[in-house]
């Protein structure tokens, strides 16, 4: 084995953002990318010398190679231990419960979440740190300065490691460490909730299905619902992690998982359904006849948790960011506990997480989360769920209708416009903005206007300020519009709308989300002029 120092010279295109690097799969197989950006992890971190680390992913095309290339490199700069998930697969959650059970340095997650994977798709890489949470601004910051005056990178010439086997092995000086994938994050999700509960709820008939979308998700499902659950075979679909997800979108929602949908909605449909993404760390929560968003997802489980027993003292607080609909604010209020609004980015709630003044936390893109880890996690959002199930004995639409009953309903609604022109999106955001002073006490089809501005958010425990997180237009009455630009694309921005009606009246609590938020979709074009400004006349994407 020889360490060899490769000459190089930066590579443009390689500026983190909140979610770590996502290009297409084939720019990080050109010659030097990818080992330029890890060489930068190192240097961003101030080296890997005498640190240890978790590696793994979603299983995408493209990561058996990259792991063994971060193997190498890390050999080469002197870490001592690197913890890999058996074959590479590690979820997000799962590689964030790694990284603080074993006390490492930090970890690097290959992933580009919920994007398409393949030699044309997408891939990504993301450095997590030793709080098990996404990296904060700082580092990402000088992860990306390293990209800009990089001159060479280590890495050591060696034959590749066999991943499939457990047990610890030498790389030159390194202990490489291959684990069981499952295993740890299995026992944690023990610890959390009562599994004799939701056995004994299976054992009475209730009825599931949750789509793995071919991704992460699936052997993690399988161990713990047909396996320690004892859930019906059959009760996990598309459970084989595969490296373009089968040709699907591992996005859970109602456009990519159409089939768990239409399954779920018939009269003999299973009494409940979920779904989560390529890395595992987004959910889609459905009963029998019901979608429930993920904005009322967190509010139902902020009001319920106390009966699980991983948080029967009650919660801290709870967090959910700025686009989020205010469903979980009215559960806080009734509550009495703190209830933060963030950037849309998970490292924010991991401040809040770690100060202890939030228990949950989610996010309206399907993301939930607890301070179990430091990230979102779809399978422990499906437990809770599972769990609370188990101890009202109600149907998810009973339970949801009681919620609404109790605290009034938030109707949301989100349109994407993907891969829009860079110069367009822009454009439209500055039109906003210049709009912002002139819209108060305006009206639309959706109400007057009350206050208008661009969301920024001062962090209560590091003072950090972020600034430009978006565009809220706030009605009357609290109804909602919310434009941002979205960073989870490969291809040129995808324009975010968010649709928030809120009624208090018991009498309209019933009616379909469409009907309610129609008067937002017209006040949308109204102000901001959208299908002349980026050309299009209806969302790619309406959840």
């Amino acid at each position: 084995m020889e360490k060899l120092r490769i000459d190089t010279k930066p590579i443009e295109g390689q500026k983190p953002g909140t979610s770590g690097l996502r290009k297409k799969t084939r720019e990080f197989m050109q010659p030097h990318f990818l080992e330029n950006f890890v060489q930068s992890i190192w240097n961003g971190i101030g080296g890997a010398e005498g640190k240890s680390f978790v590696v793994g992913g979603d299983g995408r095309y493209f990561i058996d190679r990259a792991v063994q290339v971060i193997l190498r490199m890390a050999a080469a700069s002197g870490a001592v231990r690197v913890i890999v998930g058996q074959g590479g697969i590690l979820s997000t959650p799962a590689a964030s419960n790694l990284i603080r059970k074993r006390a490492t340095d930090g970890g690097i997650i290959l992933s580009a979440s919920h994007n398409p994977g393949g030699p044309d798709e997408d891939f990504g890489i993301k450095f997590n740190t030793p709080n098990g949470g996404p990296a904060a601004e700082d580092v990402t910051d000088r992860i990306f300065n390293a990209t800009t005056t990089l001159s060479h990178y280590d890495i050591v010439e060696t034959q590749d490691l066999d991943l499939s086997v457990l047990g610890v092995s030498q790389l030159g000086e390194m202990v490489v460490e291959i684990v069981d994938p499952v295993a740890d994050y299995a026992a944690l999700m023990e610890e959390l909730f009562d599994f004799e509960a939701i056995s004994a709820l299976f054992a009475s008939g209730f009825t599931m299905r949750f789509d793995a979308m071919h991704a992460v998700t699936g052997p993690y499902a399988t161990d713990i619902l047909e396996g320690r659950l004892g859930a019906p075979k059959g009760t996990v679909m598309n459970g084989t992690p595969l490296p373009d997800f089968g040709g699907g979108h591992p996005d859970p929602n109602p456009i990519w998982a159409k089939p768990l949908v239409d399954m779920v909605m018939r009269n003999d449909g299973p009494d409940f359904a979920a779904a989560s993404d390529g890395d595992g760390d987004r959910n889609m929560i459905l009963g029998r006849g019901v979608y429930v968003t993920p904005s009322d997802s967190l509010a139902v489980l902020a009001a319920n948790a106390h009966v699980v027993p991983g948080y029967k003292g009650g919660l801290a607080g709870v967090a959910r960011s700025m686009p989020t609909s205010g469903a979980v604010d009215r559960v806080a209020e009734a509550l009495g506990i703190e209830c933060f609004e963030t950037p849309t980015g998970w490292k924010f709630f991991g401040n809040l997480l770690d100060a202890g003044r939030a228990t949950l936390c989610g996010e309206e893109s399907a993301g939930t989360g607890s301070d179990h880890v430091r990230e979102k996690d779809g399978l422990w959002a499906v437990l809770l769920w599972l769990n609370i199930l188990a101890v009202t004995g109600k149907p998810v639409k009973t339970l949801m209708a009681a919620h609404w009953q109790r605290f009034g309903r938030n109707y949301y609604a989100r349109h994407d416009y993907e891969a829009v022109e860079t110069d367009k999106a822009n454009a439209l955001m500055d039109g906003l903005r210049r709009q912002l002073g002139t819209l108060p006490g305006r009206h639309f089809d959706a109400g007057t206007v009350s206050t208008a501005d661009e969301f920024a958010y001062d962090d209560p425990i590091d003072g950090s300020r972020s600034e430009g997180q978006g565009i809220r237009i706030l009605f009357e009455g609290g109804h909602r519009i919310v434009f941002r630009l979205s960073g989870t694309g490969t291809v040129g921005a995808t324009v975010r709308v968010y649709l928030e009606f809120v009624e208090n009246d018991p009498a309209k609590l019933e009616r379909s989300a469409e009907d309610a938020v129609l008067p937002m979709i017209t006040s949308v074009e109204a102000i901001a002029q959208l299908s002349t400004i980026i050309g299009r006349t209806s969302p790619d994407v309406s959840t």
